[in-house]
């Protein structure tokens, strides 16, 4: 008698079954063909009577099969209720409860887990000059958001350094400095990964969220470090204080809520290092149209500009009534009884218009001001100070 072929290396010389039951399903699909011209036979059993499936019958033999195979990968009503509670638990927990005990634990360190691929795929490395930072992409087009600190100013030229490896160029575009935002794009993509905008609008002291960044700056050897913590503080929504720890090069990356939507960009630390600030993603929706113009306003915490003069602010000009001693109005020349006419390239009609031009600019920058003295029209050069 011819011996039966061995297919299988767990039972040596014994006729597995498995690869009959499939190629049966395999052949059904081909019902039709000249493979069912006549009647056939396949053991589905080694240790079971021969099956028979006709032609007739093929179709049916594959609609039982898949059928069978759904049944058994649905759940049951008992892994449903589960899966639901479970889901609510880390809603309450995500919310800002305190873990129950270990299997509440394990449950967020399984969720976080799984959106650390996500998280880490979208923060990226930004190089500006020759300072490093962070920073996230929001948009496949591969606008990033980051900390104004980082970005400098409009129009600078940045390198992005992805997760996947890829180096790629683009530019910096506006930035409000009074709450540390700003806005890049990189150059000529449209299928970047990018992470969801999400909302601060019902967020919870207590609350879990994510931090990324790369730390001490990007190194290849080393994707986005990720931080687990709680909202410590909520600051008329300009700022949001947390206990995840950063450090230099973290600026400017993402903080997450726990669905891995971006709720905050990384700004900057307090004295003490459980006090991490972070600038609220609200205030990049309601700047969005002068961050993509590129424009830049506001000043960084301690930079106030300051010029060092005084007028009357219901004149119809911009006439100076003092000049305070030792200022950069003093230093560059100015007197009392000047009338400013323009200050940088701006024209001033009074006092408020010089006022708007001042807040403009940033300590150290060197302004040319135009004003008439007497008879005369001189054109001076000041050096901006800073207000202590």
């Amino acid at each position: 008698m011819r011996r039966r072929p061995d297919w299988t290396s767990a039972h040596p010389g014994r006729f597995s079954t498995r690869p009959l039951r499939w190629a049966a399903v395999a052949l059904a699909l081909l019902s039709g063909t000249h493979w069912w011209s006549s009647s056939a036979a396949l053991a589905v059993d080694a240790d079971a009577a021969p099956a028979v499936i006709a032609p007739t019958d093929a179709k049916a033999a594959v609609e039982s099969a898949v059928s069978a195979e759904t049944v058994s990968t649905m759940p049951t009503p008992a892994e449903i209720a589960r899966e639901e509670a479970a889901k609510e638990s880390l809603e309450r927990l995500f919310g800002g409860a305190t873990p129950g005990g270990l299997s509440d634990l394990r449950a967020m360190q399984d969720h976080v887990r799984q959106l650390t691929g996500q998280l880490v795929r979208t923060t990226v490395g930004v190089t500006v000059g020759n300072a490093q930072g962070s920073g996230v992409i929001i948009s496949k087009d591969g606008y990033v958001l980051t900390a104004a600190h980082v970005a400098s100013r409009p129009n600078r030229d940045v390198l992005f350094l992805l997760s996947d490896g890829r180096k790629l160029k683009g530019k910096t575009l506006g930035l409000n400095r009074s709450l540390d935002s700003g806005l890049m794009k990189i150059d000529g993509v449209d299928d970047l990964p990018f992470a969801e905008m999400g909302k601060i609008d019902g967020m919870k002291l207590g609350q879990w969220c994510l931090a990324t960044g790369h730390p001490g700056g990007y190194q290849e050897d080393r994707q986005a470090v990720l931080r687990l913590g709680r909202v410590q503080w909520i600051s008329n929504d300009k700022t949001i204080v947390t206990d995840c720890t950063l450090v230099g090069g973290d600026s400017g990356g993402p903080l997450f809520d726990m669905y891995g939507r971006v709720i905050g960009i990384n700004s900057r630390i307090a004295s003490d290092i459980k006090a991490n600030m972070h600038v609220p993603v609200s205030t990049f929706s309601e700047t969005w149209d002068r961050l993509t113009k590129a424009e830049a306003w506001g000043h960084y915490p301690g930079d106030t500009p300051y010029l060092g003069v005084k007028g009357a602010p219901e004149a119809t000009n911009a006439q100076l009534t003092e000049v305070k001693p030792g200022s950069p109005a003093e230093k560059a020349k100015l007197e009392v009884g000047d009338i400013v006419l323009k200050f940088g390239d701006k024209e001033i009609t009074d006092f408020k218009s010089l006022i708007d031009a001042v807040q403009e600019t940033q300590p150290k920058d060197r302004v040319k001001i135009t004003v008439q003295r007497g008879e005369e029209t001189k054109e001076l050069t000041i050096t901006m100070g800073k207000i202590d």
